[in-house]
């Protein structure tokens, strides 16, 4: 192990683009076939992996639902989630918000009521067993229509207590935000935040509905907003934090190749930008090895990697108290470092 590779895994840091469901590796999607009787359409691990070359967010979409399909039980979100947050902590994840699908599962008869329940189960074990706290984000599904959004919503609300935010995934191009502007009208009339995707495929315009029109505390993705300099002037004065997932732009073809990523850019005009997963198990990396792919791909120093690392406590939803912690707790861990 270099150097980097000790102090990218030792840096505290906050996952604040993670879809629950990428997590999936196909060791365990295999083990979770077997024990739900679930065909799917793979022989073996090997020739999974051997499916995840894509050229385009839709190319991933439709595997991504397909491994879904194996997920059907409470222990099975639980195991799930148990399985992405030992991999997070020891890469150093000390808070993550993550994403969850509910319409992938309601629409095969699995109620939204055993989803969640899994995930939080998941949840409380990675925080007595790790110390990392978490909280959810319930995405709508923009290829679905507004009606099946607002019915996901209904079925969240006696959960509200539990999920801190909603969240817009899914295919980007032509879903535009704007499609579901009343649907997070009544997200945050409930109190919960509100983040969306944009900008990773679609174009800047897409950017400004989410925030015009969706209002959003946060955005997921925007690589493209960087297309539209007074954009991103706005969004550098507004302090809006920006996920940024680099291994799975690679992967889904938004960038051609890491050095080619605009990571530091983003860094440079003044964005909050973070490094997050995204899809870990079918993009080919959790947390640190996006951090090492920014790093090496955009000869990011030590000082660009904390700065990341601030943003994502910064871009979080925690409360002051609990983020001023964690950034005492990353200053300290440099200090230590530079002794």
């Amino acid at each position: 192990m270099t150097d980097l590779d000790r102090f990218i895994a030792g840096l505290p840091k906050a996952e604040l683009h993670l879809h629950i469901e990428g997590s999936l590796e196909p060791e365990l999607m295999f083990a979770l076939a077997e024990r739900n009787q679930v065909t799917i359409p793979f022989a073996n691990v090997e020739e999974v992996r051997a499916a995840y070359s894509f050229s385009r967010l839709q190319d991933f979409l439709d595997i991504y639902y397909q491994g879904a399909a194996v997920l059907r039980t409470e222990r099975d979100f639980r195991d799930l989630a148990a399985a992405y947050f030992d991999r997070a902590a020891a890469d150093g994840v000390v808070h993550a918000e993550i994403m969850f699908d509910p319409q992938t599962h309601t629409a095969r008869g699995i109620s939204f009521d055993t989803v969640i329940t899994g995930l939080l189960s998941g949840m409380a074990e990675a925080e007595a067993k790790h110390g990392l706290t978490s909280k959810l984000i319930l995405c709508f599904l923009r290829h679905l229509d507004e009606e099946d959004a607002f019915a996901t919503l209904k079925a969240a609300e006696p959960w509200l207590d539990r999920i801190a935010a909603v969240g817009l995934d899914s295919g980007e191009l032509g879903n535009p935000p704007e499609k579901f502007a009343r649907v997070f009208a009544a997200a945050r009339a409930l109190g919960l935040k509100l983040v969306a995707h944009a900008g990773e495929e679609g174009p800047p315009d897409y950017v400004l509905q989410a925030l015009d029109v969706l209002g959003i505390d946060r955005l997921d993705h925007g690589n493209r907003s960087l297309e539209d300099p007074v954009l991103t002037a706005r969004l550098a004065r507004t302090g809006m934090t920006l996920t940024v997932c680099p291994l799975s732009n690679l992967k889904l073809c938004v960038v051609e190749s890491m050095e080619a990523h605009p990571i530091d850019r983003m860094l440079h005009a003044g964005l909050r930008a973070t490094v997050n997963s995204d899809d870990p198990a079918y993009f080919g990396g959790y947390i640190a090895d996006n951090y090492h792919a920014a790093a090496a791909g955009r000869g990011l120093d030590r000082d660009d990697l904390i700065m990341l690392a601030r943003n994502s406590f910064l871009g979080s939803f925690l409360d002051d108290e609990a983020v001023a912690g964690h950034l005492a707790a990353l200053d300290a861990y440099v200090e230590s470092m530079v002794a």
